[in-house]
């Protein structure tokens, strides 16, 4: 068997977007939760700190101190953390490039909802990014940003009817990382075209002698504190892949939305965790969330249980022999497989009825096999599968 450089490139980049997300969402997580514990001075003094704090981690004793503009005098080492965010970025962008927009016809576009060419879905999934963050920076840069509620309502509609939009142009696990990588973009926006040069400035100044405006720190406080809440929900879109259930429903928008909510409540009580406000309502509300994640969609989908008459095995035999075996067998004919998909075999009688609860969740439940509806698999066939499944 010959090396598989296409597969080999995928993991290596997923692996890179996976150790630098971890180590940009950890620096986020940390530096929240020690904002949220500084013991702050009763009256503090300028080019005093506004707030220290002591800590033990591996041994050792540390202390923090922040300064809400800047310290009297710049220390000789400062220490930037911006590149954590540009390589998430630019290793997520690169695998949305070899997953999706390279295997367009395959992972992007679903012809039974838009009938786009490869460099049609493409454009279009770059416009969504592109419009995204031009509709958030906009909506930062206004008196709304003082708002917050009203801010956090705006936006979530934003991403909402982009996850509406999404799931009638793109293939359903396409949907979902199209709003995945519309709010990472968002995120690193935020670092590179705000946080960071904000943070020069007040640096430049302070060498320069100048006087250091603290408004350019409040709004990189600002876009730091989006990110943080929008940390979640993108971690879940970047597994959701391997949870159908959630954007094969066919109201995949709302499992997103609903599940983004359970995020964001999550991440709000540990915000407040250290602090004297109420945080029950906040870990409750994630739990309703997520119950009505997993109960909403299913309930509100129209049915659709289309008439099939009597079932044997070789109807089943032959639809998965139309619509599986291309790429889950042990010679794969189907050109981006030289090995079965996740060594997924159904190539013999005895696979398929192994397989069989799988195929009910994949294929039936949530209706992401044949990947892209390529073969363009009937609600006739996939009730046929359910029938034999079920036994029925």
């Amino acid at each position: 068997m010959g090396i598989s450089f296409h597969t080999w490139i995928e993991l290596i980049i997923r692996w890179l977007h996976v150790i630098t997300g971890i180590a940009w969402i950890g620096a986020s997580f940390y530096f929240v939760w020690l904002d949220n514990n500084l013991e702050r001075p009763a009256k503090p003094k300028k080019g005093e700190a506004d707030g220290e704090l002591w800590s033990v981690h591996g041994g050792g004793f540390y202390h923090n101190k922040k300064y809400m503009s800047a310290p009297s005098n710049m220390p000789e080492h400062l220490h930037w953390f911006k590149y954590e965010a540009y390589f998430t970025w630019l290793s997520g962008f690169l695998l949305m490039g070899i997953i999706y927009y390279y295997g367009a016809s395959l992972y992007l576009i679903d012809s039974s909802k838009m009938a786009f060419a490869p460099w049609q879905a493409i454009t279009a999934s770059m416009g969504m990014f592109a419009g995204g963050w031009v509709f958030y920076d906009l909506l930062c840069k206004s008196p709304l940003r003082k708002k917050p509620g009203i801010f956090a309502i705006l936006l979530f509609i934003l991403l909402t009817l982009s996850a509406v939009a999404a799931g009638k142009m793109f293939s359903d696990r396409a949907a979902y990382i199209q709003v995945g990588a519309m709010i990472g973009t968002m995120m690193a926006g935020n670092v590179f075209f705000n946080i960071i040069p904000n943070q020069k400035i007040v640096v430049a100044d302070l060498i320069a002698g100048r006087p250091v405006n603290p408004e350019f720190g409040k709004a990189a406080k600002l876009r730091s504190m989006h990110n943080n809440y929008m940390t979640l929900p993108v971690l879940f879109i970047m597994t959701s892949a391997h949870y159908p259930m959630t954007y094969g429903s066919g109201m995949g928008w709302l499992g997103l939305a609903l599940i983004s909510l359970a995020g964001i409540a999550v991440r709000h009580y540990f915000n407040l965790r250290h602090t004297e406000k109420p945080k029950a309502p906040f870990a409750l509300a994630a739990i309703i969330f997520m119950i009505a994640a997993m109960t909403f969609p299913l309930a509100l989908q129209k049915p659709t249980t289309p008439t099939v008459g009597e079932i044997s095995f070789e109807n089943v035999r032959q639809i998965i022999d139309t619509h599986c075996t291309a790429c889950h067998a042990q010679n794969p004919t189907h050109e981006w497989y030289d090995e079965a998909p996740s060594g997924f075999l159904l190539d013999t009688d005895a696979l398929i009825k192994q397989y069989k609860a799988l195929i009910m969740e994949r294929a039936v439940t949530g209706k992401d096999m044949p990947l892209g509806n390529e073969t363009k698999m009937t609600d006739a066939e996939r009730e046929i599968l359910r029938a034999w499944i079920k036994g029925e």
